[in-house]
């Protein structure tokens, strides 16, 4: 391991107390800037594959970090990263292969005519450069999103996230901007429950074509079409088959492009491909990607077609980014997409999430608070309810699990969707079968607690209400006792 003694030199330097640190934390970090578990913050000081360690030594099992594409501080990685940064670290209007290189290895893992790369440092970025080519290109405004959506912090993709805007004291939508229901078959505004028998695709696609005919009329058209391949913040939501067909075609009849944003899904998460958007069998005209990208390293890069890139350079106005494609991010981005092809990681993630999605359909059928489970590879979701049958959200047991697998089993996982109630699991691509029935077993033991308080409560319930009954007719009794009394002296004076 590179630096190991260095390392070791840096955890101990660590002087601040927790309480020092989370003091000068709310001193000088704006407080818009949250942490996970505000109540009882972790403070993390060494992370090494798929385990993070806080200050004093403890142990967690990473299953949220997708960032840490191929594991937190991978060797090669680190390697790749702090020689190139030892040589040489510039901006990309100087020649050099690790550009080259890296642009011609992503694009390899793309469908034609995805060929031409620019390169930025985040997915916000990344986004807003991918609306800026879709505007320029078709030479409209209009944009349609997706309900639930999160595209980054940047103004013009935040005006893209209902995620983000539909929050109280959110800024209000653009009328440029249309936003279509998310393609949830579960908990959306069509539901298989509703539908039994629809193509959920089609039905789906509908408001998208809806839109689009709507704009055509008005003489408009559309810029693009943005949509993450799988939703992330919505829910780990998986769109239904033929849906990005579908709409892709409306969206293209209408003039527009259409955007795949691959930033948390990309790089073979899904298993069974190295994007998500090949799971629905289309090919997007512009592709989004970042945080798996550089294993933590602040790298993105946006790719298209060649007639789309073309009509950007003939605008004359030149694209320029400091740090896009610096030697040091792509000599990173190179390390990590080597890193998973030697190791098989794309490979891995599709069987080991198929032995996840099966073990947690399993817990479904065990335990009542599990609505929904859902994934493709180690793409997770398991929707927490109250009552299964009317598919009711329960917030308040998902956070609770959340908590309690941190603070009890040392395994870290989230909570998202537009209720907050699905669990999350997007853990680095190290994950093994161990760490998987680590999750579970863990998880196991919360479910219980939860259907064990259910039932606690519901018996509760049960007495509290027999005692009201009983109480309630005690009164009755004594009620009707006194009328009786009160007859009765009113007969004896007469």
């Amino acid at each position: 391991m590179p630096f190991a003694h260095e390392q070791l030199n840096l955890v101990a330097s660590e002087q601040l107390s927790k309480t020092e640190t989370i003091k000068l934390r709310n001193q000088h970090i704006g407080q818009a800037c949250q942490l996970f578990y505000r109540s009882d913050p972790l403070k993390i000081v060494r992370g090494q594959g798929q385990y993070m360690f806080d200050e004093e030594g403890t142990r967690y099992l990473d299953c949220i970090n997708n960032v840490a594409h191929v594991g937190h501080c991978h060797p090669e990685v680190v390697r790749a990263g702090a020689l190139q940064m030892a040589t040489i670290s510039t901006n990309n209007r100087f020649l050099h292969d690790e550009l080259v290189q890296c642009a011609r290895t992503l694009t390899s893992k793309m469908p034609e005519p995805l060929s031409v790369c620019f390169f930025v440092n985040s997915g916000s970025e990344a986004n807003d450069l991918a609306l800026r080519l879709a505007r320029n290109f078709t030479k409209r405004q209009d944009v349609i999103t997706l309900d639930h959506a999160y595209h980054g912090h940047l103004q013009s993709v935040m005006e893209v996230s209902p995620y983000k805007f539909n929050q109280p004291g959110g800024e209000a939508k653009p009328d440029y901007v249309h936003v279509a229901p998310c393609p949830d078959v579960y908990g959306g505004k069509f539901t298989d429950k509703m539908y039994p028998d629809a193509d959920m695709g089609a039905l789906y696609a509908q408001p998208i074509e809806e839109i689009c005919q709507k704009q055509l009329a008005k003489g408009q058209g559309v810029a693009a079409f943005i949509a993450e391949s799988l939703q992330s913040c919505g829910g780990q939501i998986l769109p239904p088959a033929g849906y990005f067909q579908a709409v892709y075609d409306a969206v293209r009849s209408a003039g527009g492009v259409c955007i795949a944003d691959e930033v948390q899904v990309g790089f073979g998460r899904v298993g069974s491909h190295y994007w998500a958007f090949e799971t629905q069998n289309v090919i997007p005209d512009i592709v989004c990607v970042a945080k798996p990208m550089g294993n933590g390293h602040p790298v993105g890069a946006v790719v298209t077609t060649p007639e789309i890139a073309q009509a950007f350079h003939a605008t004359g106005v030149a694209y320029f980014n400091t740090y896009g494609g610096n030697p040091v991010s792509c000599a990173i981005a190179n390390a990590v997409m080597r890193v998973i092809e030697e190791e098989g990681l794309q490979q891995k993630a599709l069987v080991l999430g198929d032995y996840l999605l099966e073990e947690c359909n399993r817990l479904k059928q065990e335990f009542e608070c599990i609505g929904d489970v859902r994934g493709a590879g180690l793409f997770v979701g398991i929707e927490m309810v109250q009552d299964r049958k009317e598919r009711i959200p329960d917030k308040k047991a998902a956070h609770w699990v959340v908590n309690r697998m941190k603070q009890l089993h040392r395994v870290l996982v989230s909570s998202d969707g537009p209720n907050d109630n699905v669990i999350k699991l997007k853990p680095p691509m190290c994950f093994n079968r161990e760490n998987a029935d680590e999750f579970l077993l863990g998880f196991r033991e919360c479910l219980t607690a939860v259907m064990q308080e259910r039932l606690a409560s519901a018996t509760s319930a049960a007495m509290a209400a027999t005692s009201g009954v009983i109480a309630t007719a005690a009164e009755t009794l004594a009620n009707k006792t006194k009328l009786f009394e009160r007859q009765d002296r009113l007969i004896k004076s007469v």
